[in-house]
């Protein structure tokens, strides 16, 4: 069974946030990692389990370009984002 890929809303505002923040210096930086993450989540559901474990018990962290992470979690039937951090914030 295929598990559903839900985003968090702060999830969502994590990545516009991000990549208006880049925009501002390289639209098309801003462009390419915005579409790099995106397509790193849809994949989530195929293989939920590749990533490592969170810092967070229960969760997941897909590392998906050198400064950008993805936290989620596996649940019944669904992969839930929960958030995108850069990868020198303070997580937890």
């Amino acid at each position: 069974m295929m598990l559903r890929l839900v985003w968090r809303p702060k999830a969502r505002r994590d990545l516009l946030d991000i990549a208006a923040f880049i925009r501002q210096r390289n639209p098309l930086a801003a462009q390419r990692l915005s579409a790099l993450i995106r397509d790193a989540a849809e994949r989530l559901p195929e293989h939920p389990y590749v990533h490592r474990p969170g810092r967070v018990p229960g969760t997941r962290e897909a590392v998906v370009h050198p400064n950008y992470i993805l936290i989620y979690r596996v649940l019944a039937d669904t992969v839930e984002v929960i958030t995108v951090l850069h990868a020198r914030q303070n997580y937890p």
